[in-house]
């Protein structure tokens, strides 16, 4: 099985008037996402946001839980932090995981709508337990990645389906359900 790393798209992705823009990062997606990506075994969690403050803003969050007070108080956020990385945009997260794996990462893509390249999470995670190429999960904030984005991907996961008619989950729980399918 090839590592299985995940990226949370800040920029660009669409608001709920289809306009791209960039999304604030939020203290909750860093932290549950982080708890995800150590549950289910992921290699990295990129969070990609082209600002610096924003970046500023969770390296101080992270920071503290990886150092002093935090850290002492809760070693498991520490240790779930470790997989946690920044970086600008989704061209640094390929170049690094190419040159820590000597390959580019399959595109994994999630979206709340279908595509004529969705595949089922059955499909997907056969893939990913028998092909030994590492896979990227791409996550969008906001209203989600952008039209460029999912063109590129290589595979689009099937969105994720209710009873109802409702259908916009956070992103925090967008990934613990779709982590589960693919590696629970």
């Amino acid at each position: 099985m090839g590592d299985l790393y995940l990226a949370l798209i800040h920029a660009p992705v669409y608001n709920k008037n289809m306009e791209v823009v960039a999304t604030s990062i939020t203290n909750l997606d860093i932290h549950d996402i982080a708890r995800c990506a150590a549950t289910f075994d992921l290699k990295r969690y990129y969070v990609v946001h082209p600002a610096e403050a924003q970046r500023s803003l969770a390296q101080r969050i992270m920071a503290f839980w990886q150092e002093g007070f935090g850290a002492e108080y809760n070693p498991n956020r520490q240790e779930a932090f470790a997989r946690v990385r920044l970086a600008v945009e989704l061209k640094e997260v390929l170049e690094e995981i190419k040159a820590e794996q000597g390959m580019y990462p399959a595109l994994v893509a999630t979206d709340a709508r279908r595509y004529p390249n969705t595949v089922s999470y059955a499909d997907m995670r056969r893939r990913l337990e028998q092909e030994e190429k590492p896979a990227l999960l791409l996550f969008g904030t906001g209203w989600g990645l952008v039209r460029e984005l999912m063109e590129n991907a290589d595979f689009i996961l099937e969105p994720i389906y209710g009873p109802g008619e409702y259908n916009h989950l956070s992103v925090r729980s967008a990934v613990a359900i779709i982590l589960d399918r693919l590696r629970g």
